[in-house]
């Protein structure tokens, strides 16, 4: 065993020693391996790879609804499901991201029982995530790192920026929805303004690797890295520190003030809760079942995590 190897373990037995473990105090069962989840308005929506999205009532813990998308043919012809890569929510409307045939994806509106085509797989526009920016434009990224500004009302895409060369991963808005972060395989995170795709920030020499994903909050941008990294930079302060995993580390997750932070920890697909501000170590979150996609933190206290599974997790912990 090398040397960096063994004080990982040493680290991770420590954390382990030091922090409570909390199994979930619920679990909801969604139609197929989740691949997204968004909270809003005591609504959890869990997009899946089985072709639809589920909404649940987080007051009652029922589900409510299922959006169902149609089923695609594969290289051989035959009707398999859609995977749902990405969706967002702005009042009674669900952008979401979703295969297509040939390999495509589409992007769609869905309102009111009826799904509005924004860009088809028919383009051939390999499209890895969407969110809206506001009632009239979207943003989505391809996975060829470009990003572009749609804008509903003309159908026209006003804006676009090949953010670098590297292999696009994830990227997440500022709460005004005026800036936008973008991670991709090479580790450095850029920061970009909504209004015109202009580079004003990077974030670098701290992730080694492709940064699977990124969270935003309160000026705190948190990262889950291949190379084991979960690096929390300060925007206000101009800091930068990480944590080390024992493991690849491919979710990451900030509660709203950007205090704290979740990071999918070790092969058992168990969540290390710490402090982004000092890495105190405050809980650990087990019973998860397959490879973590997604740790939202809805409050300070409440989480919901889901996985390549059904089953989505929901936790509460101390402050």
């Amino acid at each position: 065993m090398s040397i960096s190897r063994y004080f990982i373990l040493l680290n991770f037995l420590f954390i382990f020693l030091n922090a409570n473990e909390l199994k979930p105090q619920f679990q909801y069962e969604s139609s197929g391996a989740v691949t997204e989840l968004i909270y809003k308005d005591n609504k959890l929506y869990a997009s899946t790879d089985a072709s639809c999205i589920d909404i649940f009532d987080t007051k009652t813990k029922e589900k409510i609804t299922t959006i169902l998308f149609p089923k695609i043919k594969d290289f051989m012809g035959d009707l398999v499901n859609s995977k749902i890569y990405s969706i967002d929510i702005l009042k009674d409307k669900v952008l979401s991201v979703s295969q297509g045939e040939k390999g495509g994806r589409n992007l769609n509106i869905y309102q009111d029982g009826t799904f509005k085509t924004i860009i088809s797989d028919k383009e051939r526009m390999f499209i890895a995530k969407a969110k809206f920016l506001d009632k009239n434009r979207i943003v989505f990224a391809l996975l060829s790192n470009e990003i572009y500004i749609y804008d509903i009302n003309t159908k026209k895409r006003i804006k676009k920026v090949d953010v670098s060369l590297s292999k696009f991963s994830d990227f997440v808005l500022s709460e005004d929805k005026k800036k936008i972060v973008v991670a991709d395989e090479s580790g450095v995170l850029k920061m970009l303004t909504t209004d015109d795709l202009k580079l004003q920030k990077e974030f670098k020499n701290q992730n080694l690797d492709n940064v699977f994903q990124v969270a935003l909050k309160n000026q705190i941008i948190a990262t889950a890295g291949q190379d084991r990294r979960a690096v929390v930079y300060d925007i206000l302060n101009n800091k930068a520190q990480y944590i080390t995993a024992p493991f690849l580390i491919y979710s990451v997750g900030l509660s709203p003030s950007g205090k704290q932070a979740g990071i999918a920890y070790d092969e058992e697909n168990n969540i290390l809760i710490f402090d982004t501000k000092n890495k105190t170590k405050k809980a650990i979150l087990i019973d998860n079942l397959a490879i973590i996609s997604k740790i939202l933190f809805i409050n300070e206290k409440e989480i919901f995590v889901s996985s390549d599974d059904k089953k989505i997790n929901y936790y509460k912990i101390k402050e």
